[in-house]
Formats: structure tokens, C-alpha cells, sequence
């Protein structure tokens, strides 16, 4: 190959890298933004189990648990988790802990998407599995972090575009027990996944 065409190549690559970095900055931003938006609502942490519409369907504005701010901040953006990890389950059911962990034989739209284990494998399926860190430079606002509050209660946040104290530290926006609200408890908690999901368009 000619020199000039082998630069022209590689120009073209590290041009289309630097176009999708940026658009996954931007939806990182977009996703944070919506976030946001979820910690002006007020929510009663409640996770009980209720039939639902599908697809779109949601438990009451006024209920929820952790993984229902990051469906709800979704869905600002107009993407359904309900149906994209009810699809996915639909033809990998195996793939996610339903029956080993629930003992469930089949997806259930009702709950399904409101686990976080099934948002970890569909996150890890769909989008992005990146390694866990504990240097914070690596979290992106958007980003989705699990944790384990104690074995066997895990737990899943977004990382917003907010500082701690120490300037480098994202603040995580996330409902532990008080509704949506941001804390600093990126590193407070045994990390068990970090994730970054885009859909495609």
C-alpha cells in the first residue's frame, strides 16, 4: 500500500474514534442531565412487585428503588429499558440470572428490567463493560456503576457531572433509601460492575 494512502487511512480511523468519543460524551451528558432531572421528584423507596403496562410501562412517579432512576433517566431520552432487556431476555433468557437467582422460567416485563442483575448483563450484553477502577478520572458522567451494599443487595447508580469536595471525585446520582439525590459514595461501596450504554440510532 502507498505510503500516502496508508496515512490517509489512519487519519480517517483516528477521525472516526475522536467523532464517536465525543458523541458518547455527549449522551453521557445527556443521560446525567436527565438524571438530574429525576432527583427534583419526590419518591418513596418502594420496590414491590406490580404489574405493569408494556412497552413504557412504570410503577407510580411517587414509588421506586435505585435501578428505576436509571429506567426513568432512560426514558427521558425516549429509550425503554422495559423493552430492550424484555427483547433480550426474550432470545437469551439464559444469558441473564432469572431462573438460576428467581427460579423464573420466562421474562417478566413487570420486573424484569427493575433488577439490578439483569441491568448488569444487559448493560454488558448492549453496551460497554469497563474495567472497575478505583482511580475516579476514569467515571464519566452517564456512566452506570453497581454496587454491593452488603452480599447479596446490590444496588446501581449514574454518575453525574458533580464534584466532591475533592474536586476529582463524581458525586453518583442514585436512590439508596431517600428518593433520587446525589452522594458521594462512588468509592463508599464494593463496586461490582461499571458500565457505559449507548443505544445505537
Amino acid at each position: 500500500m502507498h505510503p500516502l494512502s496508508r496515512a490517509i487511512i489512519l487519519a480517517a480511523g483516528l477521525l472516526a474514534s475522536s467523532q464517536s468519543a465525543l458523541a458518547n460524551n455527549h449522551f453521557g451528558q445527556l443521560l446525567a442531565n436527565a438524571a438530574d432531572e429525576r432527583t427534583k421528584h419526590v419518591v418513596t423507596y418502594n420496590g414491590r412487585y406490580e404489574p405493569i403496562g408494556f412497552p413504557w410501562g412504570d410503577v407510580p412517579d411517587n414509588i421506586g428503588v435505585c435501578s428505576d432512576v436509571v429506567i426513568r433517566a432512560y426514558r427521558k431520552l425516549d429509550i425503554d429499558l422495559q423493552h430492550l432487556v424484555n427483547h433480550d431476555m426474550s432470545i437469551n433468557f439464559h444469558a441473564y440470572p432469572s431462573f438460576t437467582q428467581w427460579r423464573l422460567r420466562k421474562p417478566d416485563s413487570n420486573i424484569d428490567h427493575r433488577r439490578v442483575l439483569n441491568l448488569q448483563v444487559f448493560f454488558a450484553r448492549a453496551g460497554q463493560s469497563l474495567p472497575i477502577s478505583y482511580n475516579p478520572r476514569n467515571y464519566r458522567p452517564g456512566d452506570l456503576v453497581t454496587w454491593n451494599i452488603r452480599p447479596g443487595l446490590p444496588h446501581i447508580g449514574i454518575v453525574s457531572d458533580k464534584l466532591s469536595t475533592d474536586g476529582i471525585t463524581p458525586l453518583i446520582i442514585h436512590n439508596i433509601s431517600n428518593g433520587p439525590e446525589y452522594s458521594n459514595t462512588l468509592f463508599d461501596m464494593d463496586i461490582t460492575g461499571h458500565f457505559r450504554y449507548q443505544p445505537a440510532q
